[in-house]
């Protein structure tokens, strides 16, 4: 798909291929691939590391031309949202031209206003960048929420479904530093050859402004990362004590069940009506029941006893060893 833009009035609005100020190839197909190969004399190579996701962010200068590589945040979906992942886009500027290349639509504000006031090419070029860096920002919001509710489901589960969940952001989140680390390279890199390329005033201060804001979203991402990283140790050791307190308890019914089952097993229900013959049976087997219910009574209150002293004796030995 081809899209045509044109500047008017320090904007950007749809035009004919005729005579455009910009031209954003999305996604092109073959006969696309050609024309941009052939007719618009683009080489090749460029165009491939345009549309390959694992390019690295880079930055070349011919003559007053400037071939841009770009990682931008790609669009998620409800099904993949734990899925956070970066592609490539290509931009190639000159004087009088900027040609994009992307795999997908291009993100813009809802109002599609642009982020300032666009007198050139190379304005247009920074408003889409300046456009990915709030797609960035959007994605970590959405990052900090996720992880916020899988926190909340982790402390209550003991499977390693969420824990996973949690991994993906934090794998996501290392895709995004690299990406955004890059980023800042290329427009450091733009920011001291400006001279060469002949930006305006108005330009360079607003590549300042993009360069702030890019170290800033790499800075929230790393501290995203950080906690995210710091959340995985903490909540794969509560998980475990989720698992070792409901192994605990099963182990206690356990123990409760045992000196219960050693007196069925000896006893036996038919030696146990030979010995109660002359008893009713009614008041025999009441009698056993309750007999057994008190047994295990005794066992709950003597292994809970046990499990206070050692409580007690370890907390009297963290006192010694402070005191």
């Amino acid at each position: 798909m081809v899209e045509y833009l044109k500047i008017e009035k320090f904007t950007l609005v749809p035009c004919d291929e005729l005579a455009p100020d910009i031209s954003i190839y999305t996604e092109p197909d073959v006969i696309e691939k050609e024309i941009l190969v052939k007719k618009l004399d683009f080489d090749n190579h460029a165009l491939n590391s345009s549309l390959d996701p694992d390019e690295v962010s880079r930055v070349e200068f011919e003559d007053e031309s400037l071939f841009l590589i770009w990682k931008k945040p790609k669009r998620v979906t409800v099904d993949d949202i734990l899925h956070f992942g970066v592609s490539s886009q290509g931009f190639y500027l000159t004087k009088q031209h900027l040609l994009v290349i992307t795999d997908t639509p291009l993100y813009r504000q809802k109002d599609s206003k642009p982020y300032c006031k666009i007198s050139s090419p190379f304005d247009a070029m920074l408003d889409f960048l300046y456009a990915t860096i709030c797609h960035y920002y959007e994605h970590l919001r959405t990052i900090r929420q996720i992880s916020k509710d899988l926190q909340s489901k982790i402390n209550s589960s003991m499977g390693n479904e969420h824990l996973i969940q949690m991994f993906g952001l934090s794998e996501s989140l290392t895709y995004y530093l690299d990406a955004i680390n890059a980023n800042n390279m290329v427009l450091n890199k733009i920011r001291n050859h400006a001279v060469k390329i002949a930006i305006s005033q108005d330009g360079i201060d607003f590549l300042d402004d993009l360069i702030i804001d890019s170290a800033q979203c790499y800075k929230e991402a790393e501290i995203y990362s950080t906690i995210i990283s710091g959340l995985l140790d903490a909540l794969g050791t509560l998980v475990n004590n989720n698992m070792s307190k409901l192994i605990k308890n099963l182990t206690v019914v356990n123990i409760i069940f045992l000196p219960l089952n050693l007196i069925a097993g000896i006893g036996g229900m038919s030696e146990y009506s030979v010995m109660t013959h002359k008893i009713p049976l009614w008041l025999s087997y009441c009698s056993f029941f309750i007999g057994m219910i008190l047994i295990a009574w005794i066992t709950l209150i003597f292994i809970r006893k046990y499990n206070l002293g050692n409580a007690a004796s370890g907390k009297s030995r963290n006192r010694n060893r402070f005191s």
